[in-house]
């Protein structure tokens, strides 16, 4: 037994004297550059802010020939929600637009549910193969009052990538909107997202929109007229985290210039860039990350001027998973999705060809984001083993601690400052309270089970397992109908 704790003792040792100074290094470096990200997105919002009362957003709806937009979403066994999300779509505040469902094989009473909502009836159109597919549809519907812009497009299951690629088929205007079938938007989400085209034509190719959390918040008739947290700790630490790295993150890139994923949940793109590039990639995990990517390559080997960005502003409401279970199978799919699009695009990677997305984006997305779970919890079990072998000291475990927990609760805490200070979404004190105490929570625990789910996915992936996708349940938005409230 003594043998035994001192080889042990003896392996830590020698472990902790190699990489003590480097995990501490490593932490503040991730921890800064997140900082970085909110500082430069307060800048964004601060300049964004105080140009919104002259940006003329609202003048689109008069303009004589705005970006016209093609909302495309697919569902699969959506029942629960998917009237709701089409009304909302069918009702934003825009000139032109019109809305794609593409029902991907659902087994439940998903296409019955709308078509007696909107009275669908089939019609004989056919699809163009402006990108190919995997299956073809099996009917087209349209409302019979022929004045509703809503195409439903049935087809054999093969996947969300497959059939959003049908939907981009069946578009027929400039813009290609892509959303989630469980997902609201506030009213003047298009105004929002096609204002980046309206201003540069020529140049814009893609866009991001900001996703948010709507559990806990209030629904009626498809729009979210009270914002609240969840009451519930783990939707509410995916609050704080969708605030932190998908929406101040994300616009930190945007001000950078650098820009290399947009939430497929919601993104806008020019139709003809969709069409020079292929489409969504049906092999890919991560196909909102691969998409983009494969954009920036495209346009980087062919030397064309073009814009990638983000919209700062809250458009967009989604629900997230509020079991353990199924928020395990959701981050496991993430980081392998990761994974697998920074493989493929590895010979972008230090790249100067792909400038600051070959030279800044990709290596921030290797270090900061692949890397992170293996050096976290790696980190983390080499300090506790240390310290419960008398190999660290009690200093440098609370050092550890401060610089790898504390500064993170930190970051999370100026990312909250920054977005309530900027948008003001959660006025109630108890909800001030619930994400001050959610930002703390998330670093006992949390962090360390998705760090362990992440590693899984990655691990499944150079396994060459198959990916199961799994099926997230849905409370729905609504119960009883559009003239009713509930929380989500």
């Amino acid at each position: 037994m003594d043998e035994a704790y001192g080889v042990a003792r003896s392996w830590v040792e020698n472990a902790f004297a190699a990489v003590s100074i480097p995990i501490l290094i490593y932490f503040l470096m991730i921890n800064s550059s997140y900082l970085l990200l909110i500082m430069a997105s307060a800048w964004k919002f601060t300049r964004h802010l105080r140009r919104l009362p002259f940006a003329g957003r609202h003048e689109l709806i008069g303009a004589k020939v705005p970006p016209s937009v093609s909302v495309v979403t697919s569902m699969h066994n959506e029942e629960a929600g998917i009237r709701v999300s089409v009304e909302s779509m069918l009702a934003l505040h825009y000139p032109r637009h019109e809305v794609i469902v593409v029902d991907d094989g659902s087994t439940d009473r998903g296409f019955a549910v709308l078509q007696e909502a909107f009275d669908l009836v089939e019609v004989p159109r056919q699809m163009p193969l402006d990108i190919g597919v995997r299956e073809l549809p099996t009917s087209v519907h349209v409302p019979r009052n022929g004045r509703t812009r809503l195409t439903v497009v049935r087809k054999q299951n093969s996947g969300r990538s497959d059939s959003i690629n049908v939907g981009v088929n069946f578009a027929a205007e400039d813009l290609v909107v892509f959303m989630d079938s469980d997902s609201v938007l506030d009213p003047d989400a298009l105004l929002a997202v096609a204002k980046p085209f309206a201003d540069d034509p020529e140049r814009m190719v893609a866009a991001g929109g900001v996703i948010r959390a709507v559990n806990g918040s209030r629904i009626r008739g498809g729009r979210v007229v009270d914002v609240r947290l969840p009451r519930r700790m783990l939707p509410c630490i995916q609050v704080v985290e969708y605030l932190r790295a998908f929406h101040l993150g994300r616009a930190g890139w945007a001000a950078f210039g650098a820009l290399i994923l947009i939430s497929g949940a919601f993104g806008v793109f020019r139709r003809d860039t969709l069409v020079e590039v292929g489409g969504l990639d049906p092999d890919s995990i991560g196909e909102d990350f691969e998409l983009v990517m494969r954009i920036h390559r495209f346009m980087r080997r062919a030397r064309r001027r073009y814009r990638v960005t983000f919209v700062t502003e809250p458009i967009c409401w989604t629900e997230v998973p509020s079991t353990m279970r199924v928020l395990r199978r959701q981050r496991s799919r993430w980081h392998r999705g990761l994974w697998e699009t920074l493989w493929a695009y590895r010979s972008m990677l230090f790249n100067p060809r792909y400038g600051r997305i070959g030279m800044v984006a990709v290596p921030f997305y290797w270090l900061f984001e692949l890397i992170a779970p293996v050096l976290e919890l790696g980190g983390l079990i080499l300090v506790v083993a240390g310290t419960l072998l008398g190999v660290v000291d009690l200093g440098y475990f609370l050092l550890f601690m401060l610089v790898a927990y504390g500064y993170a609760a930190l970051v999370t805490l100026a990312a909250m400052t920054v977005e309530e200070l900027s948008f003001h979404k959660y006025p109630r004190w108890g909800d001030l309270g619930r994400t001050i105490a959610a930002a703390v929570v998330e670093n006992i625990g949390y962090r360390q089970a998705t760090a362990v789910w992440r590693l899984e996915g990655w691990m499944a992936s150079l396994a060459r397992r198959k990916q199961v996708w799994g099926t997230m349940t849905r409370t729905g938005f609504e119960l009883e109908g559009p003239g009713e409230d509930r929380r989500a």
